[in-house]
């Protein structure tokens, strides 16, 4: 329960649009998306694959956010939108990150192992991103929107077009709005 309450607080100070926590904890498709994809990897790791698959499924249909039941995903992830997102198997998604809408994190290969992003904490990923590829995002940084990130992207960083380019940022993302980068 603490983490959802965690979840609702984190997402109302995200989303300036959010009323209420119960309007939230309602209609925020994100959340819902989370909160299911913890369940769903509860299964996984405990090694019920197919019935977390077939769970995973059936979150992307009600919410549109594709979560791979692999996939790690750590504390006050809010995903704003949520629309069109897809977060790959060996993913790795770290405390404090917002993400915006149709971002994608993943692979660029079919061979075992770590094919999917490394994302650090509090970062902030913009609308359309692309993130590919066993790469890491370092603490700190964001990810400008309609990015295509395939290379490394330091801590502090700020990294846009196509293909990302990066530079440091002036200051820390913990806080602050994606319009404010």
């Amino acid at each position: 329960m603490l983490n959802i309450r965690e979840d609702i607080a984190n997402a109302r100070s995200h989303d300036p649009a959010a009323r209420s926590s119960f309007e939230t904890w309602v209609v925020a498709s994100g959340l819902h998306a989370v909160w299911a994809h913890r369940w769903h990897h509860w299964l996984w790791s405990h090694g019920f694959k197919f019935f977390a698959r077939v769970g995973s499924q059936w979150t992307r249909f009600w919410t549109g956010v594709e979560i791979h039941p692999g996939a790690t995903i750590g504390r006050r992830f809010f995903i704003d939108h949520g629309m069109g997102v897809v977060i790959g198997e060996t993913a790795e998604v770290g405390d404090d990150v917002m993400m915006y809408h149709g971002v994608t994190l993943g692979g660029r290969s079919l061979k075992p192992g770590k094919r999917h992003p490394t994302i650090e904490d509090h970062v902030i990923i913009g609308a359309g991103a692309k993130i590919l590829g066993p790469i890491t995002v370092g603490e700190g940084s964001a990810i400008g929107a309609n990015a295509v990130v395939v290379k490394d992207v330091a801590p502090k960083s700020l990294a846009v077009g196509i293909p990302a380019t990066t530079k440091p940022l002036n200051g820390p993302t913990e806080g602050v709005g994606y319009t404010d980068l």
